[in-house]
């Protein structure tokens, strides 16, 4: 059965990956799927019969999915698009500063609500909210910012 995606490599293409994985500049991720084209490579300037996916995948520490993806991305979109990050698709993570730690610490500091001993992690959590400090905050990241300040509820 024939691969589902044919690397054919130019020599300007090989050579260039080449760089990448001889340089000892470029990231791991980089430098695995520029390995991977290479080993995978059943053009005219590849280095003898291209590899079976599953033993790229084996040799570099991947998933085969992780392999057919790259080659599939190379035919598809090029060479840049398979060796880069595709961009991101949502919004950012929020990302809770110096500021939210502040205005969470004395909302903590401040006296527990009508009918409660003491504040809880959970009754932080939904009073941000609902004060808009944040827009949405778990439990765990109150927990963690509260930690971090060495503020006990107590």
């Amino acid at each position: 059965m024939a691969p589902r995606y044919r690397i054919t490599l130019t020599e300007a293409e090989r050579g260039m990956l080449q760089g990448i994985t001889r340089s000892g500049k470029t990231n791991a991720r980089k430098f695995v799927h520029a390995r991977a084209l290479l080993l995978c490579d059943a053009g005219p300037h590849g280095e003898g019969e291209p590899w079976k996916v599953a033993d790229v995948a084996k040799a570099l520490g991947v998933s085969a999915r992780t392999v057919e993806h790259l080659k599939e991305r190379f035919v598809e979109q090029g060479l840049e698009a398979a060796l880069g990050r595709k961009p991101r698709s949502g919004p950012p993570r929020i990302i809770f500063d110096g500021a939210f730690d502040a205005r969470l610490t004395a909302l903590a500091c401040s006296p527990a609500p009508e009918g409660r001993s003491r504040w809880t992690v959970r009754l932080l959590a939904e009073k941000v909210v609902e004060l808009k400090i944040a827009p949405a905050v778990s439990t765990m990241t109150v927990q963690r910012a509260l930690k971090k300040t060495r503020c006990v509820l107590t």
